[in-house]
């Protein structure tokens, strides 16, 4: 019973150790090569509101 659970967690280690490097840089260039990662949109802000709290068009 020990040896099964003990070559479970093994197989379970090298798996999550195994999968950390693919997730530490999924950025990739047209030739293959890891690049570093553009950096993502930024979300649309809520409405704009001119100075006296009145919403505005936004510029």
């Amino acid at each position: 019973m020990t040896r099964m659970l003990t070559s479970a967690f093994l197989g379970l280690a090298l798996m999550a150790g195994t999968a950390a490097p693919a997730l530490a840089a999924p950025c990739k260039d047209a030739k293959g090569k890891f690049i570093k990662c553009p950096p993502k949109p930024v979300a649309k802000k809520a409405p704009c509101k001119d100075a006296k709290g009145r919403f505005a068009k936004c510029k």
